[in-house]
Formats: C-alpha cells, sequence, structure tokens
C-alpha cells in the first residue's frame, strides 16, 4: 500500500456511522460514489466486519468466483459479502433476492451484503426493482471540510476532494492524478457503461459545463457549441450526473407574482476537476481566473449538501428580473433556510437579494464567506464560515 493510501485510510469519513446504521437494519447496502472516492477503503474498514468476504467485479479471478454466484454467495453466509462495481453483473441482483429472503426467513435480517457502485442510475434503477425493501441507499462524497484540518481547506477546495488529488505531496503530482482520472473517465470508464460518446466530444461538454460553473443551464447554446441537438445535450447531461460528477440544482418555485427562471443550474461536483478541466494548476491561477467566484460557489454548495440531513431538499431562487439567492435549503421539518455565497472577506449583499428574501421569507437566512467569524449583517442575516454553517446542519 503506498503512502497515499495509508493516509487515506486514517481519515475518519463522516459516512461511517450511517453506513453502520444501515448495515444493522438492511440486509443490503449500495454505496454509490464516482470511482476513486474511497468507497472500497470506507467498506473494508467497517468497524465490526473484519471478517468480510470483498469482490471486485473488475478482477477476473474475482468474477470467476460468481460464475456459480449462488453456490459461492451461500458459502459466505454469516459474513457480509462487499462487491465492487456490482453494476457490471446485472443478473446477480435475481440471486441476492433469494439469498436474503431466505436468511431473513430464518432470523438473519440483516448485514448480508455491502455493494458498491460509480453509476448511480444503472444501479438504482437494477437494485429497486430486485431488492425493494431490503436495500438502503447512500451516497460517498469526495472528502469534506469536517474531514480534514482547518488549515487544509484551500487546498481542499483547489485540489478537489478525491484523497489522491487531495493528499498528493505537491500540486504538480494533484494535477497530474486528475488528468488522469478525467481521461480514464472518458476513455474507459463511460464506454464501458454503454454510450458510443467520442471522448474528445465529451470532454469538451465536460469542460462547457466547467466555463459555465453555477449558471442556468443553456442547452441550445451548447448544443451549437457541440454541433448536436438540445436531446444530445440532455443525454450528455443525464450521464454526468449519473456519474455522480455534475449536479443539476433545480429552481426554487415560490407562489410569489413573479416570472421566475425555471431551468436549472449545472455544477461540476469536484473543484479539483473544475480547476483541472480549465487547466487552472495553482491557488495564483485560480484567484485571477473569471471562474474563481463560481467555483468557490460550487465547493460550497457540495459542502453544504453533504452537511445537511437526509431528505433536505436543494434549490435556488431566481427570477426573470435577476433577484436571487444562490441556495435554498428546505431541511426536515419544513423550514426553509436561504444561503447567499461570496468569496470576499468583506462581503456585500445586493438589493435583488433582500427582494428574494421578502419572497420567499426563510426561516434563516446565511452569509458564507472565506472569513473565520460569525457576525450579524443586519435584517435576521448571520455572515458564517463554511466550517461553522456545516457543522450547525451537521448537528440537525
Amino acid at each position: 500500500m503506498d503512502k497515499e493510501s495509508i493516509i487515506a485510510t486514517m481519515i475518519p469519513r463522516l459516512l461511517c456511522n450511517l453506513l453502520l446504521d444501515r448495515l444493522r437494519q438492511f440486509p443490503a447496502v449500495a454505496l454509490l460514489g464516482p470511482r476513486q472516492v474511497g468507497k472500497t477503503t470506507l467498506a473494508r474498514r467497517v468497524p465490526g466486519y473484519d471478517n468480510s468476504v470483498y469482490l471486485d467485479l473488475e478482477n477476473p479471478a474475482d468474477l470467476e468466483k460468481l460464475t456459480d454466484a449462488r453456490g459461492f454467495l451461500s458459502a459466505q453466509h454469516g459474513r457480509l459479502v462487499i462487491i465492487d462495481e456490482v453494476q457490471r453483473l446485472p443478473g446477480l441482483f435475481q440471486v441476492l433476492r433469494g439469498l436474503i429472503d431466505e436468511r431473513v426467513f430464518i432470523g438473519d435480517k440483516a448485514g448480508h451484503f455491502l455493494l458498491l457502485g460509480s453509476a448511480s442510475i444503472d444501479l438504482l434503477h437494477q437494485s429497486s426493482e430486485t431488492l425493494a425493501g431490503r436495500i438502503a441507499y447512500l451516497e460517498l462524497p469526495p472528502l469534506h471540510v469536517l474531514e480534514i484540518e482547518p488549515e487544509q481547506e484551500t487546498a481542499l477546495w483547489t485540489r478537489g476532494g478525491f484523497p489522491r488529488s487531495f493528499l498528493a505531496e505537491d500540486e504538480a503530482q494533484s494535477v497530474a492524478w486528475r488528468e488522469n482520472f478525467i481521461a480514464t473517465y472518458l476513455e474507459r470508464d463511460i464506454p464501458l457503461l454503454g454510450p458510443r460518446i467520442p471522448a474528445e466530444t465529451l470532454r469538451r461538454f465536460w469542460t462547457m459545463l466547467a466555463h459555465h460553473q453555477g449558471s442556468v443551464l443553456n442547452a441550445a447554446q451548447l448544443a451549437q457549441s457541440l454541433s448536436v441537438d438540445s436531446k444530445t445535450v440532455a443525454k450528455y447531461l443525464d450521464l454526468m450526473v449519473d456519474l455522480l460528477l455534475v449536479r443539476r440544482l433545480s429552481p426554487y418555485f415560490a407562489n410569489v407574482n413573479k416570472r421566475l427562471v425555471k431551468s436549472p443550474k449545472t455544477y461540476v461536483r469536484d473543484s479539483g476537476l473544475v480547476h483541472t478541466l480549465l487547466r487552472l494548476d495553482t491557488l495564483d491561477q485560480i484567484l485571477g481566473h473569471p471562474i474563481n467566484g463560481m467555483s468557490w460557489e460550487g465547493y460550497v454548495i457540495e459542502t453544504l449538501l453533504r452537511s445537511a440531513p437526509m431528505r433536505t431538499q436543494p434549490s435556488f431562487y431566481r427570477t426573470a428580473t435577476g433577484v436571487e439567492i444562490d441556495l435554498i435549503l428546505e431541511v426536515p421539518g419544513g423550514e426553509v433556510w436561504a444561503i447567499e455565497i461570496k468569496r470576499s472577506l468583506a462581503p456585500k449583499l445586493e438589493k435583488g437579494f433582500y427582494i428574494a428574501l421578502e419572497d420567499i421569507k426563510p426561516a434563516k437566512t446565511f452569509l458564507v464567506y472565506p472569513g473565520g467569524e460569525r457576525y450579524p449583517k443586519g435584517h435576521g442575516i448571520e455572515a458564517i464560515s463554511l466550517r461553522e454553517l456545516s457543522t450547525v446542519l451537521a448537528q440537525l
């Protein structure tokens, strides 16, 4: 095991306790996340499951063991079986259903299978049809601000949260890892999932999304730039969302007498990938580029959504006249929180933001900025750091 992998195993992941709870409650748990995000590392260090069996369906030797899947898995009764890249063997879900039902019948009700996958829609579709009521779903995102030290926060934004990128010995190695990550997805992983899209075309699309980070989706403009139609752009976007690489943030529909923007915003979910797609390799290059503010906005939104409790509904608010709030969170219990994001140590709020607050009347309003002090801004607005607001959400 290399130095980065050893260090990665030492980083406590926030999802660990929830994963344990789900394994105690459900016969099967699906842990979703993009490649290299740490799913296997987390699965192998689940406390109390030292006697687990690990199968990687990209490994021909492990795939061979499942030639008689029922026979092999039946012999593992009493052990947690971890199956990586499970979407590569769709027929396996029928076998898992039969084994789960047999075990539940004799009183073994939970903790049978941990399924790891990097393509959410395929895995959700295949498993939900077969394992309904028997499986729970969790998403493991890249590293989170509450999983690192405060002095590492700038590096987390610039390098992104993929462990090998974040933990690289220097910027050059981090950039090289991200370049290879992008190339591997485009040239190997996506073709294996089925879509026959030229790697260069998809890279151009991904790069366009990075250039338009946090913008309202204009499918016609993207289609014209790629020389395809809008339906093809929608297909490309669905694929990137499915791979958990891009977020589609829906608009918030308030009951107001105004014309509201109806198209979603799009964000490349990992800030390090944004910077690499745009060839921004250092902090100075990022700070001097027009994408600086929107890159940080996307990073903040991803961090807050990873902190928020389950069933939180995220959106943004914008009217046709430009009145806007960057992030709306409808948290469990019915409260609406409004969050504005500014990458400035002396943040100022525009008139349109105050108008938007009058429109939606949130229960709480926060201004996230890079400073460390929490203080009131008037009108019920609190300026707050990303780390502190993440903590507030995590404690809900």
